[in-house]
């Protein structure tokens, strides 16, 4: 592993380096005492040789790739600046004139290789604290075989696997509750503080703890396809992938390359220019060339983007491109899909209303139960899952008949029963009792005998967390505007509901990405924010794309980001955490060039007129210090992402009762 070689080198250069110091006359002289063995000068040329050749490999090597690429960067100006240091001196032991640069050279070394070993801890440290989920997953997992439990290595589970997760045991997969209830803590995984309940059908994520209920999951997803691996996959990509602000370090570094060697070139003729001796026009050449190592400026950009990746992801912000988490600050309008986005986007029983005397509203639920429990439709799913919160048990249904567009029809303890949408009762000329015509939202009919004997009417409720969302928006100065499938009425609904900039209804995907289009050319800077999969092409048009979807619905290939919560407010946390993660790249990267501005010049004697020069030493301890500051700023940020991450539920606000919306009866989506 590299940061072992990079910790075992810095030891032993380390090491080495106490008897260089100790025979160096600066030193001497700095503590007051002598020390002059026979062969001094040889003993300090081979340690520092053997600490060159050892500690410096790394960077003489990152040296030689770099210029193989025509691409000089940081590990260039190490190895000119090391290897001037060692080739300076050797020319001193052996007749030039001037001081060496043993210690100089070795401490060089020492500071870079301890650098690099913090730098890759922290980057190692950020990439860690994710695969550490991996060791949420329980080793074994209680497979359910027929009549039998048999305890299992969890990697010989296999897709459509049944599973027993007995209460505070963690999920050992992916998957789909087919029986049982409980609060299951996703903390660890989603940023979710709160304890979800989960009952049939719904979705666990492996790793996630049970809580105080049995649950049989139905195992959908395992080893490399589950949830854990493709966030962790997502964010080292992400912290391998380089944003613009990490492009501009480079070439600055690029850059630096050439300033470095063309100051102590000038450096070199201007003091040999006007008088000095050579050895001492030489030594100026050597000192820029030995100070202007810019290792702050390799550690700037780097560090930031492991933390702030690491800590999104922590809180539910997964980020494929770095480029457009750190532009979220530009945002000045977001465009939203409405289904699953700023609504819930599964359909809900809101009121039920028998229609003859002799049918209560748990008849009606039944019968329609009956004839829907086994469907995937939305309407179908939301009627289900009100039967079983009732507890109710549907009749068994035979004979099961799709009517296309339509509904659906079954025989039901002998009678003809079918569940239909409005415009079934129109084509058939069947007139709607009076007490259904006042309901809303989308209203399916039970027929009975070919009479209507109940209706439902079935909501898709606007999300708790999406008006206060809209409200920071807007309080930011970004606008918030609706591109929905929807009809007018409904789009009207939704928009006067929660306060909108504007909506467009009844547009089909493609549409969108008009819509995103000229939103940009009146100089918008877009974030599309969407399900991820019809909304692909606007995903892709936006300046930024942000795929809203559930927990484990990581892999949405065209978006930029992805909310694993489905929380519209999530959106506010990633602007603001660009905003600070920008901030802190900025702030490292003037601080890091800020370090060569000053000390190139100073080595270089452009300031000597005033007595004012900076040596190899002054200018070791100088790297050091931008080594280190750069190193806490980036760290401040894990403070305030404590703040900015958890802020974005705005206090006061949260469990806000946001009306349901609902969709015009005539314009009921078709049924099965």
């Amino acid at each position: 592993m590299m940061i072992a070689e990079f910790r075992r080198r810095f030891w032993i250069a380390t090491v080495l380096s106490v008897p260089v110091l100790v025979l160096s006359p600066m030193i001497q002289q700095l503590l007051g005492y002598a020390l002059d063995p026979p062969g001094r000068m040889y003993i300090l040329l081979a340690l520092s040789t053997f600490i060159y050749f050892h500690g410096g490999w790394p960077f003489l090597k990152g040296a030689v790739d770099e210029v193989r690429r025509r691409k000089p960067g940081m590990m260039t100006l190490v190895g000119v600046a090391i290897t001037v240091a060692w080739a300076y001196s050797a020319a001193i032991v052996f007749g030039l004139q001037g001081a060496d640069f043993f210690w100089e050279l070795v401490t060089l070394i020492d500071i870079m290789l301890l650098g690099h070993w913090v730098e890759m801890r922290s980057v190692l440290g950020a990439s860690r604290s994710l695969e550490l989920l991996v060791e949420l997953m329980p080793a074994t997992a209680h497979r359910v075989e027929g009549d039998q439990v048999n305890d299992v290595a969890i990697d010989e589970l296999q897709q459509g696997d049944l599973v027993l997760v007995k209460p505070g045991e963690k999920m050992p997969a992916d998957g789909k509750v087919t029986e049982g209830e409980s609060q299951v803590d996703e903390s660890m995984l989603t940023g979710e503080s709160m304890p979800v309940r989960k009952g049939r059908d719904d979705e666990v994520i492996g790793g996630s703890v049970n809580g105080n209920g049995p649950l049989r999951i139905r195992v959908s997803r395992t080893g490399k396809d589950n949830y854990l691996d493709q966030v962790i996959e997502l964010v080292r990509s992400a912290q391998q992938s380089k944003s613009r602000t990490q492009g501009f370090a480079d070439t600055a570094a690029k850059w630096l390359v050439f300033v470095a060697l063309g100051a102590g070139v000038v450096a070199f003729l201007a003091w040999w220019a006007a008088g000095a001796d050579l050895e001492y026009a030489l030594q100026r050449m050597v000192t820029v060339m030995v100070i202007s190592c810019p290792h702050a400026l390799g550690l700037a950009i780097p560090l930031v983007a492991a933390i702030s990746t690491t800590l999104a992801a922590r809180n539910g912000l997964l980020i494929r491109d770095r480029t457009a988490f750190e532009n979220a600050r530009r945002i000045t309008t977001i465009l939203f899909d409405k289904t699953g986005t700023l609504t819930e986007g599964s359909f809900g029983v809101s009121a039920i209303s028998p229609l003859t005397g002799d049918m209560e509203e748990a008849d009606v639920l039944r019968l329609a139960a009956a004839l829907e429990t086994g469907s995937e439709h939305p309407i179908a799913a939301g009627i289900v899952k009100a039967a079983r919160q009732r507890d109710l048990k549907p009749p068994e249904a035979k004979d099961l008949q799709a009517i296309t567009g339509k509904g659906v029809r079954a025989t039901v303890d002998g009678a003809p029963v079918a569940v239909v949408s409005p415009g079934y009762l129109k084509e058939k000329h069947i007139e709607v009792p009076t007490n259904a015509q006042g309901m809303t939202g989308t209203v399916v009919y039970v027929l009975k005998d070919d009479r209507p004997v109940g209706a439902i009417a079935l909501e898709d409720r606007i999300r708790d967390s999406s008006r206060p969302a809209v409200k920071a928006f807007q309080e930011e100065g970004i606008r918030v505007i609706m591109a929905t499938g929807d009809n007018e009425r409904v789009a009207l609904q939704v928009s006067e509901t929660l306060g909108l900039d504007g909506y467009h209804a009844g547009v089909l995907p493609h549409e969108k990405v008009d819509i995103v289009k000229r939103l940009q050319s009146e100089g918008q800077y877009v974030a599309m924010t969407g399900d991820g999969v019809n909304d692909a092409p606007a995903l892709a048009q936006a300046d930024i794309g942000i795929a809203v979807g559930s927990g484990t619905d990581v892999a949405a290939e065209t978006a930029d980001i992805i909310l694993v919560n489905s929380d519209p407010r999530d959106i506010r946390a990633l602007i603001r955490f660009g905003r600070a993660t920008h901030r802190k790249m900025v702030q490292n990267l003037a601080w890091a060039t800020g370090y060569n501005v000053v000390a190139i010049p100073l080595a270089a004697g452009a300031l000597a007129f005033a007595n004012i020069m900076i040596g190899p030493a002054v200018g070791a301890v100088l790297m050091s210090l931008s080594t280190v500051i750069v190193a806490m700023n980036a760290g401040l940020l894990r403070m305030q992402a404590q703040g900015l991450l958890r802020s974005s539920h705005i206090p006061g606000m949260e469990g806000t009762h946001m009306e349901a919306h609902t969709l015009d009866p005539h314009d009921t989506p078709p049924h099965h």
